[in-house]
């Protein structure tokens, strides 16, 4: 044992502040801070003497400008619109062909990843070579071939291709039917959000039941039962007729009226980042089914569980906890791909953004702009998979 008076001479010893690993990582942050900040300055400077020197502006007041230019499809834009506006409806036609490709690409590549594990020999080698084919070859080519090489190549509009329900594809796009609010549409309006409600209410109802218990009080089906009964009874009992009518495209003059029309261009980038994704869904999906210990399956085959009831309720369930990172990857990646719209003259957030960038020369500003919505988009679409992913994670006790 030591001497008391050694002992209380080391713990005297005080550790000297530069000495001292705490102090030592908060000096070391504030330095890098500051170090960022001197950098990030210095390039602001330079970046306003080279504006300067050209006679640009550092703001964004060139947004209320005339933008003079006309956009092809979208939101409602006139030529004689400022900018601001023009930009907006390259965002809404760059949202728009992200949210359906998106629910397009997860349902090919669902049902790909599920084919490329059947005991099929045929099925497993279709979808083998598709995914094969399509991941191997770039997303650009793909856009080509399915506008240059495919759209453009059908019929022309007198000579559409009829499929049933009134639908016509031909060169000049996709024309379908597409319903259209009558006036009695707002007062059914409240019956959708009394059914909102109520399946809202009953989700929660549900959920703490699910954890008090163990188990639901009820079945989930109920929550679905309950968002498509209150709207089926509004639809009859709200005054004035059906809420909805169905209007069909019919031939006049050179193109098609009514209904709902999809540009070739539009169609051509959709197909291209539903058939390119999709491919590396369909992996993302193969590789979660298959890191599903082997016992869970034989466990619900000795159930007597059929194929499918296996798949949707042993299978995909444990399945989703390794898919849903990659699978938030892939839809960033989609959004981001939707960028290459400007090779085959989609009017997608790039495109108008790169026009405005012609007339004006505010490069800076545009491209910050550019950046701040694909950002923007990134930032949500991620937040919405990782509240999901963290929904469904395993949760050890």
């Amino acid at each position: 044992m030591a001497p008391k008076s050694s002992v209380s001479t080391i713990s005297s010893r005080v550790v000297p502040f530069w000495r001292d690993v705490r102090v030592i990582r908060i000096l070391s942050q504030v330095a890098f801070a500051i170090l960022v900040a001197a950098v990030a300055g210095l390039l602001y400077s330079n970046m306003k003497r080279g504006l300067e020197t050209r006679g640009l502006s550092g703001g964004f007041d060139f947004l209320r400008l005339e933008a003079g230019f006309q956009i092809g499809e979208g939101i409602a834009y006139d030529p004689s619109d400022s900018y601001a506006r023009a930009f907006l409806v390259g965002i809404v036609n760059t949202l728009r062909v992200t949210i359906v490709g998106i629910i397009l690409a997860t349902i090919l590549g669902v049902v790909m990843g599920v084919a490329r594990l059947s005991t099929n020999w045929l099925v497993n080698k279709i979808a083998a070579v598709y995914v094969e084919l399509i991941r191997n070859t770039p997303l650009l080519v793909q856009l080509f071939v399915w506008y240059f090489a495919i759209i453009l190549k059908l019929p022309r509009v007198k000579e559409s291709i009829v499929l049933p329900g009134s639908i016509f594809i031909s060169n000049r796009g996709m024309a379908l039917p597409w319903p259209v609010p009558t006036a009695s549409f707002r007062p059914w309006s409240y019956w959708l959000a009394a059914a909102a409600a109520v399946a809202v209410g009953l989700g929660i109802v549900c959920a703490r039941g699910e954890r008090r218990r163990g188990r639901p009080p009820f079945s989930r089906l109920w929550i679905g039962a309950a968002f498509v009964i209150l709207p089926f009874l509004g639809w009859f009992l709200t005054p004035g007729g059906s809420p909805l009518l169905l209007n069909k495209p019919a031939l006049q003059g050179w193109n098609y009226q009514g209904g709902l029309t999809l540009t070739p261009e539009f169609t051509a980038l959709l197909l291209g980042l539903v058939v390119y994704t999709g491919a590396f869904i369909a992996e993302v999906v193969r590789a979660g089914i298959q890191a599903v210990p082997r016992g869970q399956i034989e466990a619900a085959r000795a159930m007597g569980l059929t194929e499918g009831q296996t798949l949707r309720l042993v299978i995909f369930p444990q399945a989703l906890r390794v898919i849903i990172p990659p699978l938030t990857s892939q839809y960033l990646n989609l959004a981001k791909n939707s960028s290459l719209a400007i090779a085959i003259g989609f009017p997608d957030l790039f495109n108008v953004a790169g026009t405005i960038f012609n007339q004006t020369g505010q490069a800076v500003q545009v491209i910050a702009l550019i950046m701040a919505s694909y950002l923007s988009m990134s930032l949500f679409t991620s937040l919405l998979m990782n509240l999901y992913n963290r929904r469904i994670q395993l949760v050890e006790r």
